[in-house]
């Protein structure tokens, strides 16, 4: 039986093929699944998908109608299927609860580290040969007060490293995770984390409860030199109210690995084209903001396992079977 997998970077294919290699036939396509895409499953009982597919009622009518039967998404997160609608046409729905945490907590650290200190500008101007210090001066995070929100596996990782540099942590969640409480993590509401955190970074999923969690409100509630890091979903941040901060000279740097209007930019090649998105184009006018395209997760380590944990979910489905990674379970009959 062949698997259909969409959306699969040129570094992953072989990762994917060599996974799947003497079980499942896999044909790997580059496109993203949507409704547009979705005829190209046709006959495919089985496909696998990413985060950026859309996965809406109008691209899930169109899988099961030309037979597919298991949808197996290589990511965490699934707020990009509607499950409801999956439920109804008989589609069984897995995904990767777990793969390696160390992947995002340490870009996180990255994405601060280069705000933090201006690698991307100083980089720029070596390679015009100018050596010049103006403009590049940055801050000892040795000493930082650094705010979790969300202490789940990579909001530990993140603080175990914040530990590291000897800082004072900070934590909000829906829980305390008694391993950053051993590193002297002290939980407070978000409005005191906000206010009292050097640096911020954003580790928790993007529900309805949390979308916009970073508002104008809470970006004016935090200092006017603050780090504001987010590796995890885009819709955390509200985009536009950071850019207007950001204009008022609010923020001493932005790091984003993850933008809420990605789908259809991040993992494209638009360098040639016009860029339409008003937000995102002012938002990267502004030198202490560093943009990446959502690449925290993506390492030899946590790839590799997200492929093995997809080929684990497609077994349990031909095998009837259900694991803590079904969303939705097989349909009886």
């Amino acid at each position: 039986m062949e698997i259909l997998a969409y959306g699969v970077q040129a570094d992953e294919k072989p990762l994917i093929e060599k996974a799947f290699a003497g079980r499942h036939p896999v044909h790997c396509l580059e496109v993203f699944l949507n409704a547009d895409t979705a005829p190209l499953a046709a006959g495919h009982e089985v496909i696998s998908t990413s985060v950026n597919a859309s996965l809406d009622a109008s691209a899930l009518r169109i899988l099961a109608a030309g037979g597919t039967r298991m949808i197996a998404q290589r990511s965490t997160g699934f707020n990009n299927i509607d499950l409801a609608v999956a439920a109804d046409l008989g589609l069984t729905v897995a995904r990767v609860s777990y793969y390696s945490p160390y992947s995002v907590a340490e870009f996180a650290w990255t994405l601060a580290m280069a705000v933090n200190r201006r690698i991307t500008r100083a980089a720029l101007r070596t390679r015009e040969f100018d050596f010049r210090l103006d403009g590049l001066m940055g801050r000892d995070i040795h000493g930082m007060t650094v705010g979790v929100i969300g202490t789940g596996k990579i909001g530990e990782c993140f603080s175990r490293i914040a530990h590291g540099f000897g800082t004072t942590l900070l934590g909000w969640d829906i829980a305390k995770n008694p391993a950053c409480v051993e590193l002297g993590m002290d939980y407070v509401p978000m409005e005191q984390l906000l206010a009292r955190s050097d640096l911020i970074s954003l580790h928790v999923p993007l529900l309805p409860d949390t979308h916009h969690l970073i508002d104008d409100s809470a970006l004016a509630r935090m200092k006017p030199d603050a780090l504001l890091i987010n590796s995890s979903r885009g819709g955390l941040v509200d985009t536009a109210a950071l850019v207007e901060s950001l204009r008022s000279g609010h923020l001493g740097g932005v790091g984003l690995d993850v933008y809420e209007e990605e789908t259809g930019l991040f993992f494209f090649d638009r360098s040639l084209e016009v860029v339409t998105d008003d937000t995102l184009a002012r938002l990267m006018t502004f030198p202490q903001v560093l943009v990446t395209s959502h690449q925290a997760y993506f390492t030899r380590t946590a790839v590799s396992q997200i492929i093995d944990t997809t080929l684990a979910n497609v077994e349990d489905f031909l095998a009837g079977r259900t694991s803590e990674n079904t969303l939705i379970p097989r349909a009886e009959g």
